[in-house]
């Protein structure tokens, strides 16, 4: 016996789910994904990492506007899938969707929920300083995350893991745990657990200001920021009128009694940064309109000066 699975997802961090149920007992019948998207330069219209890999598979794809499209649910319901495997999708599904599968709809959330529900969790799990996150899969309900868990794992978050690394590590293990959880759906075997609303915390989706460096925050802090914002929008700051991005730093504890934001070493491989509280020493930047650089070919290269202020205009 094997599920009949309707796939829904969209970026990078879904494929290795897709990738696990296709070598499984299970039969995955067709894979919903958002229409393909302007990119680059040159907005040319760019599909999805989840429809590349579909195709590949020989796969059909389906790219509705809106879930919830009257012919989109038409087709869905012709499908008869068993269940609906919902990883990133991007869009919120309607009741009618949700109604569809027999067995419902079963979704993987980057976190330990209730902790962080929403669009970003895992930025949000390195920005608030956890030392722990993992994978919830969950049976999906109308609410924002909130569903009943079915299973989930930990795993820590390195002292030095920024989002990327530790999407490309989630992506892998939420992979096994998806195919686990299906497994057991089939018999039977899974446990529906409540969630505890009032521990419930939320992780919006990032907009670019949220990576604008405050400098009189903590340099810990800061440094969560470096690490919680790649790759997008990255923390930066801004240094003669233009855009500067911090793409890999760390804290130094080390006191400063200049104003936040001064450059106090700017010599060899030290490119020191005072903050509210600590030094930040950057390691990796790019400036406006340049490719990335180590903070010493930085230093040799564009010239930047001992006392300047970062984020001063």
């Amino acid at each position: 016996m094997s599920l009949r699975v309707l796939f829904v997802g969209t970026p990078a961090f879904a494929v290795p789910t897709l990738q696990a149920i296709l070598e499984s007992s299970h039969k995955v019948l067709s894979v919903i994904t958002q229409p393909d998207r302007p990119a680059g330069r040159g907005r040319i219209l760019k599909p999805s990492p989840v429809k590349i890999t579909a195709l590949k598979a020989g796969l059909k794809v389906m790219e509705p506007q809106r879930a919830g499209d009257p012919e989109s649910l038409r087709e869905i319901r012709l499908l008869k899938p068993d269940v609906a495997v919902v990883v990133a999708y991007g869009q919120i599904l309607p009741p009618a969707f949700l109604e569809i599968p027999p067995l419902g709809c079963v979704n993987l959330h980057a976190s330990l929920l209730p902790r962080h529900r929403g669009a970003a969790p895992i930025a949000w799990a390195i920005l608030m300083g956890d030392e722990v996150t993992g994978l919830s899969v969950i049976q999906m309900d109308e609410g924002l995350d909130t569903g009943p868990v079915l299973s989930f794992v930990k795993t820590p978050i390195g002292v030095e893991e920024d989002a990327q690394e530790l999407s490309e590590r989630l992506s892998l293990l939420g992979a096994g745990l998806m195919v686990e959880s299906l497994d057991k759906l089939e018999k039977g075997e899974l446990v529906c657990s409540p969630q505890r609303d009032e521990e419930a915390t939320y992780a919006p989706r990032l907009r670019k200001q949220d990576g604008r460096i405050t400098w009189e925050e903590t340099a810990q802090r800061i440094c969560r920021k470096v690490r919680a914002m790649l790759p997008w929008p990255a923390a930066h700051t801004s240094w003669r009128g233009k855009q500067l991005k911090i793409l890999k730093a760390r804290a130094l504890a080390l006191e400063s009694a200049q104003r936040p934001g001064t450059v106090l070493k700017a010599r060899g491989e030290s490119l020191w940064i005072a903050t509210g509280k600590g030094i930040l020493e950057v390691l990796k930047l790019q400036p406006e309109a340049r490719p990335t650089m180590t903070a010493q070919a930085f230093i040799s290269g564009r010239g930047i000066s001992e006392g300047e202020i970062l984020g001063s205009d």
